[in-house]
């Protein structure tokens, strides 16, 4: 290939050798992305279920016996014990013996019979904001459910006057997994794919053989993509075998097409790929392209909206996450997959992605002509 692409084919041949050789590059490539996606999606669950709680059980009544009973048949909580007071409740609950305590009171029953307010105390562990916002909503729902009940006894009807009934789209299980796993893949395909490229002209410079391509009669837009290629074509047989795992291990069923997954990833991995390339021309040794590549992908973690939602973040770091490539290939992720959405339908976030990849790729060749004049 000649003009401004000169040389690209031999330094392909090249690069596809050395990847291929290169064990420890491989596997870097595809282990930890496999263990993230399988780690993160068996751990990040907001679903909390079957939270320690102790009881102090001050009433020994059917009615109390019942109202322990209400909060176990949730499955949000599980009694590990009794207690004899409300300080062995708090020393339990400091202890990490249990999450929850409940107290019944000695007149639970007597003032629920009379008309009158029955009242329960629930200390919650406030330490774990989850834990805490899920036990505080199933403890007032339960207290809601029985109040609501009695009076409608009380009142001789045996239905609400309004009745709300809700429908949960695109995930109605609201399994956790659904919504995390997705964005794991865009998490776990740019650490690899960065770091990977982050290191090629670095351990060339290292290695010594920078010289070799210095000399040889490659242009540096040809240079540039010999480089990326090999990587962008296993970073896309990683991003299939996710695919995979998120069908067939999450059983995450993949609403949209998969055609539209694919281009996708492609534009997202040209572009991480080209960042990555562009972080190993500005480092000079190995470990300055570790440390460059982690302040890079770190704040791609905590504002692409994978764990956070964007719209509740200040304004400084909304803004920062328009700049983040995870941003708009998350989305496009959950958009795709958990909502059968086209590439119609997201075709800015594409459109993104391609300029981002564009401008981090020129600016690669531009960079790397800048040091070899």
């Amino acid at each position: 290939m000649n003009g401004l692409f000169r040389g690209f084919y031999a330094i392909l041949y090249k690069e596809f050798i050395v990847v291929l050789r290169d064990r420890a590059t491989l596997f870097f490539m595809f282990f930890p992305p496999l263990l993230q996606i399988i780690a993160f999606g068996f751990a990040l669950d907001n679903d909390v279920k079957h939270m320690a709680m102790v009881v102090l059980d001050e009433d020994h009544t059917v009615e109390s016996r019942q109202l322990i009973d209400d909060f176990v048949n949730t499955q949000t909580f599980r009694v590990v014990g009794e207690v004899g007071s409300v300080q062995e409740m708090a020393v339990a609950i400091r202890r990490r013996q249990a999450y929850v305590g409940l107290q019944i009171p000695p007149d639970f029953s007597r003032r629920r019979r009379d008309g009158q307010t029955a009242r329960l105390q629930v200390l919650v562990d406030g330490s774990s904001s989850t834990i805490a916002l899920q036990a505080l909503n199933t403890a007032l729902g339960i207290g809601f459910r029985e109040s609501a009940t009695l009076l409608l006894t009380e009142a001789g009807r045996d239905n609400l006057p309004i009745e709300v009934r809700p429908q949960v789209l695109y995930n109605p299980a609201m399994l956790s997994p659904n919504f995390f796993v997705p964005g794991v893949i865009g998490v776990a395909l740019q650490i690899a794919t960065v770091f990977s490229t982050a290191m090629s002209l670095a351990r060339e410079k290292e290695r010594g053989t920078i010289e070799q391509l210095l000399v040889s009669p490659l242009s540096r837009w040809g240079l540039m993509l010999g480089k990326l290629v090999p990587y962008l074509v296993i970073g896309m047989i990683m991003a299939m075998s996710l695919f995979a795992i998120l069908r067939w291990v999450f059983f995450v069923h993949i609403v949209g097409s998969v055609a539209a997954l694919l281009v996708a990833s492609l534009l997202y991995l040209f572009t991480l790929l080209s960042l990555g390339l562009l972080v190993s021309i500005k480092a000079e040794n190995h470990m300055q392209a570790f440390q460059m590549a982690m302040v890079v992908l770190m704040p791609s973690i905590f504002f692409s909206g994978f764990i956070f939602p964007r719209e509740t973040m200040p304004w400084i770091f909304y803004a920062i996450s328009t700049l983040l490539p995870a941003t708009y290939y998350i989305e496009l992720m959950r958009a795709i997959i958990l909502r059968g959405a086209s590439l119609h339908d997201f075709a800015f976030h594409l459109g993104v992605l391609a300029v981002m990849g564009l401008v981090l790729f020129s600016l690669c060749a531009l960079l790397f002509r800048k040091r070899i004049t």
